[in-house]
């Protein structure tokens, strides 16, 4: 929480996109595939890649869950669920925050780390 957001960082020292901040937080559950870098901001299939890393997908999403949003047209935005919210690396306001809430996206897929 409070990360600064930069677009494909990796560090929380230095910035997280939303990326960032969920192969972090799926790496402090224990998953270690790798976390992807040199994207396009817009296109391509997002859950191809998650769905390779070995993460469960998942029809109902609980806190601790990886989630996948469809933030604009061929634009896709990650966030973990928490109870009552989401946390992501929200560009607008430059940095990783919590919502509280229903996220304002339409909910794409959802993964699970089991170990």
């Amino acid at each position: 929480m409070g990360a600064r957001f930069r677009f494909q960082g990796r560090d929380p020292a230095f910035g997280l996109d939303c990326v960032g901040l969920a192969g972090l937080a799926m790496r402090a559950a224990g998953c270690r595939a790798a976390i992807p870098d040199g994207y396009a901001l817009r296109g391509g299939d997002p859950a191809v890649a998650i769905d390779a890393t070995g993460l469960m997908r998942v029809a109902a999403p609980v806190p601790g869950d990886l989630l996948l949003f469809m933030a604009g047209a061929g634009q896709f935005h990650l966030a973990v669920m928490v109870p009552g919210g989401i946390v992501h690396a929200d560009a607008m306001l430059r940095r990783v925050v919590e919502r509280p809430g229903d996220a304002p996206w339409p909910l794409v897929a959802a993964w699970r780390w089991e170990d």
